[in-house]
């Protein structure tokens, strides 16, 4: 079933329903935003010859016509391909070139056109419209079948060129599904608020506030601005919204300092990147009952475990404080294991790679079999993640499978020595690598960024780890830093890191 076919039924049900805002200004309602898809889908048909299954880029920060786009894209059969905006235009070029996508949306193409082949037409949405008015609407979705494409998103290509996550119509109706049994209800007066990002996680939840007739909205900064959204909470009320746990981080210092303490929000879904235990204990205590953590990846689109609203606040259970740092059980529509290199399953409680499979998972990667074959093998997503379950299903990630360390033949995870770290009140943020060691062959360093007032000393921080964790475990040195530099999602750039203390 083609996915514009929800916004469809939407517009029939509820046509005057609010659907789209920029800020608390209402842009178009259910009706208008399913007649502007409608439209866009009959300009890329009729001027671009856009036929089902052909790429269509969108390389453009958050707005309200970005949904529209979307859904326009839908409309007329093609597949979505979302760039991340805040590429450089030579990056962007080349998803664009690899996809093979005929068309490309951009907010100001000066420095894009010449990076482009001529086979694909830029659309500049700062000089023409999203759609030419005397172009025939398409009158009904094209029809798409469970295995067609849908969405092509492209990894962050931290170890090498993105790769093209092929993910079909089958995969984002279970990932939707999946929601309403595993994270949170959706009702019809939610506000949808997108600061982060649409072309990736928060963009995969637009689906179920299209279901149920929510209103979407696109702040007026287009992004995350933590003043902004103490002051629009309130207004809006009933607030959803999907956020990093670095864009929780720093709301809470903002509503701290204003004085917000959580009005108007209902819903915040947490995920893509670590949420360590002191932050989410602290956001709860000062926002309120209004958090669930999910756990994908781009493979396997925000569906392979959940932390509900009563596990996060559940205070009773004897290991309350170890579900708190997991990231839940699997989610009903997969299956999720912990295994060895060989692929036996590991005990509870042993570090091992998380494998997944079930219906999100994606098709594979676009044009490199290869690389299909090394991620998914006998039906199984390999995550590259590193974690434990428990007796009772909890997940707990440990690290990236490349960012252990192994030093004198141990296995040190980073994620623990961030944790310790972060419990000492001079510590703001850490991120913890290793660095070849001639001795031992890798040493673990841990880069702070202290919170107001004097930095710590390196012996002060050494102290506080012995007092948390085994001693080879303890960081063997402290690089102190204003910031840490981070993706546009709020992921910690740890190849950046590895990089400054190489000297390149």
């Amino acid at each position: 079933m083609n996915l514009s076919e929800w916004l469809v039924r939407t517009a029939r049900r509820v046509p005057a329903a609010p659907a789209l805002l920029f800020g608390e200004k209402v842009v178009a309602t259910y009706c208008e935003f399913a007649a502007n898809a409608a439209r866009i889908g009959g300009y890329l048909r009729t001027r671009h010859k856009i036929e089902p299954g052909d790429r269509v880029a969108i390389f453009m920060k958050n707005s309200t016509t970005y949904l529209e786009l979307l859904y326009g894209i839908w409309f007329a059969g093609g597949v979505a391909v979302p760039i991340n905006a805040k590429l450089h235009p030579r990056e962007a070029a080349f998803i664009v070139e690899d996809s093979g996508s005929k068309v490309v949306f951009v907010a100001g193409a000066d420095t894009f056109n010449s990076l482009v082949s001529p086979g694909c037409a830029i659309h500049d949405l700062e000089t023409e419209p999203a759609f030419d008015a005397e172009v025939e609407a398409i009158a009904e979705p094209e029809p798409r079948a469970a295995h067609d494409l849908a969405w092509l998103f492209y990894t962050s290509g931290t170890t090498g060129k993105p790769k093209g996550v092929m993910l079909t119509n089958a995969n984002l109706h279970a990932m939707t599904y999946a929601y309403f049994v595993d994270v949170d209800e959706v009702l019809s007066e939610d506000a949808a608020v997108y600061a982060a990002p649409l072309s990736h996680g928060a963009g995969l939840y637009n689906f179920m506030h299209v279901l149920r007739g929510s209103r979407h909205v696109v702040p007026l900064s287009g992004g995350f601005d933590a003043a902004e959204l103490c002051e629009l909470a309130p207004r809006l009320g009933n607030v959803t919204m999907f956020a990093a746990p670095t864009m929780i981080s720093r709301w809470l210092a903002t509503a701290r300092q204003t004085g917000y303490s959580g009005e108007g929000l209902r819903t915040i879904v947490y995920g893509g990147g670590p949420m360590y235990l002191a932050d989410i204990e602290a956001a709860v205590a000062h926002f309120g009952p209004c958090f669930v953590q999910i756990y994908g990846q781009g493979e396997c689109p925000m569906t392979i475990t959940s932390l509900s609203r009563v596990n996060i606040l559940d205070r009773a259970h004897p290991r309350w404080r170890e579900r708190l740092a997991s990231v839940g059980p699997a989610q009903s529509c997969v299956s999720v294991r912990v295994v060895a290199s060989d692929g036996a399953d590991q005990p509870p409680g042993e570090i091992g790679e998380i494998v997944v499979s079930g219906a999100p998972v994606m098709k594979g990667y676009w044009n490199n079999p290869d690389a299909t074959a090394q991620s998914i093998r006998d039906g199984w997503l390999w995550t590259g993640d590193m974690g434990t379950l428990d007796e009772d299903g909890f997940l707990t990630l440990r690290d990236r499978s490349k960012d252990v360390i192994i030093s004198g033949g141990t296995n040190i995870y980073p994620r623990e020595v961030e944790e310790a770290l972060l419990t000492h009140p001079s510590v703001s943020e850490v991120s913890v690598i290793g660095r070849p060691s001639a001795e031992w062959g890798e040493e673990v360093v841990a880069f702070i960024v202290a919170s107001s007032g004097e930095a710590p000393s390196s012996e002060d921080l050494d102290a506080h780890c012995r007092s948390l964790i085994a001693g080879f475990k303890r960081p063997k040195a402290y690089v102190f830093e204003t910031a840490l530099p981070k993706n546009n999602y709020g992921k910690v750039l740890k190849t950046e890191l590895r990089k400054r203390i190489s000297g390149e």
